[in-house]
This record gives C-alpha cells, sequence and structure tokens, in this order.
C-alpha cells in the first residue's frame, strides 16, 4: 500500500536523473506529504503529436516531466471523483481491471519519491516510518496514468490523473505493513516507459531484494498523519514512544 509520500527533488534535479524535459509549466512543488488528490510530478514517455493533435508512431517517444493528480479516474467514468478510491493499482489484478488494464498496456508511468510512508500498527496504536533511500536517489514508483473529458464537454482541458501499483511487500518491509509500492530499478525504466511494448507480464516483476533491503526504515513523527503538516521535519528520525492516533487522522486505502 502507498497513501503518503514525500517528493521535494525540484524538476532540475529530475530532469537530470530520469534524463527527461520538463512539462510541468511551472506547477511542480515540493511537498512533505503528499496525499491523494494532490497534483504532482511523474515521468513519462509519449511519441510527439502533429498540429492536429495526431499521434506520429513513427516518431521516436519523448521522455518528460508532467503534472497528474494522484487517483486514478478512467476514461470512462461519470464522476472524477472516483478517483479518490484508485490511489493504488494491485499488481496481482491490473491486467483484467476495467479501471486498469488499459492503462498498464500503454499508459505507464513513473513517480519519483524521496521515500514513502506507512504505519506500523500494535494493537491499537499506529507507528509512522517513513522509508526512503539513504543515499538521496529517487525511488521510482511504477504507476499508470489517464485521461479524462466530461462526456459532455469534449474541448474541456482533460484531467490527468495517476495510480501507483502495489504488490506484497518484502524483506524488511514486512516489519511495518504487509504492503509495498512497486519499485522500477533503473536499469528497467526504458521498459517501463515505453508506449509501444505491452508485454506488461515481463515488466511486473517485483521489486529485487537489494533495492528493499538497502531502504533506510526510519521511525518518524506522528505529524505526518494530518495532512496539513508539510515540512522537512516530517523526514526527520524520531525516538519518541509510539503514540496511540485516532483512525480517522488518515485513510489507509
Amino acid at each position: 500500500m502507498c497513501g503518503r509520500y514525500a517528493a521535494t527533488k525540484d524538476p532540475a534535479a529530475l530532469i537530470e536523473e530520469f534524463a527527461a524535459v520538463d512539462l510541468t509549466e511551472g506547477r511542480a512543488r515540493v511537498d512533505h506529504n503528499v496525499a491523494p488528490t494532490k497534483n504532482v510530478v511523474t515521468v513519462v514517455q509519449r511519441h510527439p503529436r502533429d498540429a492536429e493533435g495526431l499521434v506520429l508512431e513513427d516518431e521516436p517517444a519523448e521522455r518528460s516531466l508532467r503534472v497528474m493528480r494522484w487517483g486514478l479516474v478512467p476514461f470512462w467514468a461519470k464522476d472524477p471523483s472516483v478517483g479518490s478510491r484508485m490511489i493504488n493499482t494491485r499488481s496481482e489484478t491490473a491486467r483484467e481491471k476495467p479501471a486498469f488494464k488499459r492503462a498498464l498496456a500503454s499508459r505507464r508511468c513513473l513517480v519519483p519519491a524521496d521515500g514513502w510512508f506507512e504505519w506500523r500498527r500494535t494493537g491499537k496504536e499506529k507507528e509512522p516510518f517513513y522509508m526512503t533511500d539513504p543515499a538521496g536517489s529517487s525511488i521510482a514508483f511504477g504507476g499508470i496514468w489517464e485521461s479524462w473529458r466530461p462526456k459532455d464537454s469534449s474541448d474541456a482541458e482533460p484531467l490527468i490523473t495517476f495510480s501507483i501499483i502495489t504488490t506484497d511487500a518484502a524483506g524488511q518491509l514486512t516489519d511495518v505493513h504487509h504492503r509495498m509500492p512497486l519499485i522500477v530499478p533503473r536499469d528497467h525504466w526504458d521498459g517501463w516507459l515505453d508506449p509501444d511494448r505491452d508485454d506488461v507480464d515481463g515488466l511486473m516483476v517485483p521489486t529485487p531484494p537489494d533495492i528493499v533491503e538497502s531502504l533506510e526504515l526510519r521511525p518518524v513523527s506522528s505529524l505526518v498523519n494530518n495532512v496539513r503538516n508539510n515540512g522537512p521535519e516530517l523526514l526527520a528520525r524520531v525516538e519518541a514512544p509510539v503514540q496511540p492516533l485516532d483512525d480517522g487522522l488518515f485513510e489507509r486505502p
């Protein structure tokens, strides 16, 4: 599961790290507490279009940074509010579910993150942890995206949304939670982003054990439970005892 993460790198840093061009149009924001329905930076690879909007499939695909809203809205949805319930996509069923299978086949993205938050439950208590690369490299979550417009307004600006692929937790992460985001290793980025590759079976592979074991599992403050809190203090290690939390403070999708 992934219901909260941090994304603090500016487009200039992500351009270099992901070898992409910046199409965020000034909309990228530093966010230490990314929550569902927020607009965040993703990485996509698409063929260019001509002046009439037709895809030029013979032209090489271009990798770019784009701002999307977290929470997938399928193209056939009647109401975009459905996206709040589709922030995560289970890898085990993504190939068959109508809401996800078309996007998985041709609209995959990477979601750059500094790390993500998870809560370990012990009895009635929940302890927040922050999973991050201690070397400071971005973690690339595997994602899928869609474009949605109201049925009665074909001229409206499209709503571009995404969902993060999740898998069973592995290795040390099982000590915190039973689910985790699918982390795409750097040498698989090209294949994951390739818009012409529909062999998803070869892409939906577990996160390599060496990546899982290299992550730092950092206990952090319960300040992260409230989406209104947003600052570097949310990422700081704490050694304070676990505090009981009200279930209403955050949602566990």
